[in-house]
């Protein structure tokens, strides 16, 4: 009974091994069971793969195994190509020319200055020639032994490329057959053979090997590609009358600039209204944290830390605000107090309900996704240009740029938590009769809370980061201490500023954090 399972076991995964390869079903049955039959290193050879390489990965689906073995092998055919027709030593042998046209110059000018009677110049220019003349005989022994290495590198890449041909013969048996138990898992991966890719793969070694060869085997490429194809690769000129090359750049840039001029132009009203609101919130931070007395400020927030978050919380504050105070740092502490906690507090503003709003609907996340991504991604350095531009220099503009470079993660995590509110609890809230509005913020927003806060965790933290960067437009507190101990190298001032800002940054998560876990053990 045992002996007939086994063999309808041993026949069911020949006839799977048949179905999976189709072309050479024999002896790819036979391959594999050698390969699942053996533990540690398994022999096993593939004759076609070793003599076509990357071609037989496009053939069999085995796309692993053809971009492993192009780049491999278009190493080994570099090194081929340098020891074959490589001018390894043209660089040299081209300064060698330079330099004896230079020394020739120079001893008909040392022949002009003696036949002037000028013996002092004579003997400069014949002192220089002669310096000329030990760099040309280096330059020329260098181009001398590049020329010599050519052989050295061409056995030694005939030595690669029987490596990289034996290893491929090896592993090709391994690799389809893990593609193989791939296949058996999940039927969508390819099986058999395939001539539209052999075609594909085909193009894709057509598109990558020559150009990289001539890019690498060649001397000085760009200009000899500039010469076969008209200046269109390599070349600065125009085809037709049409600009190509970098003239694409400069062409685009004043266009840039004129659109930039033309909107702060139109809109100036518009953008002055948004930098006389964000002042006007910043100023009256500033009046409540600077101006009241420092202690007095400190045992505000030291007892709302205690209300709030907890005696540890209020411990760490009264901590940190004492080290501001003691080290001098007070006001311009205050100062990217009222920056951070602005911007945090506008980024909080709208990117909750903009989360809340894309957490519900698929639509719009996927239509702002491009935009959230352009938000993160681009360099932070890269606002400041459009900041500049409509809203000046300043506080104000600082708080902006922030906005725009700290907003996303509070919107991606909101939107994550709304939608990771499980489906039955929302169902069992409107089978008891919940409204909308009593779905969202009795079950939906509470459910989702824990990855809001972890967005506001984020948004702080990177309205931090762009304390020191807003600095380089005018935002002054302690981003400006930084960016002063960078110009002048000032290590123990970066050091004690860059403790202040973390400070700040600290009291103002841990608060926020802990009124939530308090809330939450409270409920």
């Amino acid at each position: 009974m045992t002996d007939t399972g086994l063999e309808l076991g041993a026949s069911e995964t020949d006839h799977s091994v048949g179905e999976f390869a189709k072309e050479n079903r024999e002896y790819y049955t036979s391959e594999f069971e050698k390969i699942q039959g053996t533990t540690g290193m398994v022999w096993s050879w593939n004759t076609m793969a070793a003599v076509l390489g990357p071609v037989w990965g496009a053939f069999r689906g085995a796309w692993g195994f053809f971009w492993t073995f192009l780049v491999l092998e278009l190493f080994v055919l570099v090194q081929l190509g340098r020891g074959l027709w490589g001018e390894l030593g043209a660089d040299q042998l081209a300064r060698y020319e330079r330099l004896i046209v230079n020394i020739q110059k120079r001893e008909q000018q040392a022949a002009e200055a003696l036949a002037a009677g000028d013996q002092a110049d004579h003997d400069a220019k014949m002192n220089i020639a002669a310096n000329l003349k030990k760099v040309a005989e280096t330059a020329k022994q260098a181009a001398a032994e590049a020329a010599t290495e050519a052989t050295t590198i061409l056995l030694t890449a005939l030595v690669l490329l029987v490596l990289v041909k034996v290893f491929e013969g090896f592993y090709a048996n391994i690799a389809y057959e893990k593609q193989y138990l791939k296949w058996r898992a999940n039927p969508n991966v390819q099986s058999g053979v395939s001539w539209p890719n052999v075609v594909f793969g085909g193009l894709l070694l057509i598109a990558i090997w020559p150009l990289t060869l001539f890019r690498f085997t060649v001397t000085d490429p760009d200009a000899k590609l500039s010469a076969i194809t008209g200046g269109f690769i390599g070349g600065k000129i125009t085809i037709t009358e049409f600009p190509v090359g970098k003239e694409y750049f400069g062409k685009l840039a004043i266009m840039g600039d004129a659109g930039f001029d033309w909107l702060a132009a139109n809109f100036g009203d518009f953008f002055h209204g948004i930098t006389a609101a964000i002042k006007a919130v910043l100023d009256g931070l500033e009046i409540i944290l600077i101006q009241t007395p420092w202690p007095v400020v400190m045992v505000v927030i030291t007892v709302m830390a205690f209300r709030l978050a907890g005696i540890r919380v209020a411990i760490f504050t009264a901590a940190s605000l004492l080290y501001l105070a003691f080290m001098g740092l007070w006001e311009i502490s205050m100062i990217t107090v009222a920056l951070i906690g602005a911007g945090a507090f506008l980024c909080v503003l709208f990117g909750i309900p903009l989360g809340i709003w894309f957490g519900k609907s698929k639509r719009a996340y996927a239509m702002s996704e491009p935009i959230l991504d352009f938000m993160q991604t681009m360099p932070a350095f890269v606002y400041l240009i459009p900041i500049i531009a409509f809203f000046g220099t300043g506080k104000p503009p600082g708080v902006l740029a922030t906005i725009i470079f700290a907003m996303p993660p509070v919107i991606r995590l909101t939107a994550l938590g709304m939608r990771g509110v499980p489906e039955p609890t929302k169902e069992a809230a409107v089978a008891f009769g919940c409204s909308k509005w009593q779905l969202l913020r009795n079950v939906e927003i509470p459910l989702a809370m824990p990855s809001i806060m972890t967005g506001i965790n984020q948004t702080i933290l990177m309205s931090l980061s762009m304390v020191v960067i807003a600095s380089l437009i005018g935002a002054e507190g302690l981003g400006a201490l930084i960016l002063e101990a960078l110009q002048y190298a000032a290590k123990g001032q970066g050091l004690l500023g860059g403790l202040a800002i973390l400070f700040c940054a600290m009291v103002i998560d841990r608060i926020a954090q802990g009124m939530y876990r308090r809330s939450a053990n409270a409920v």
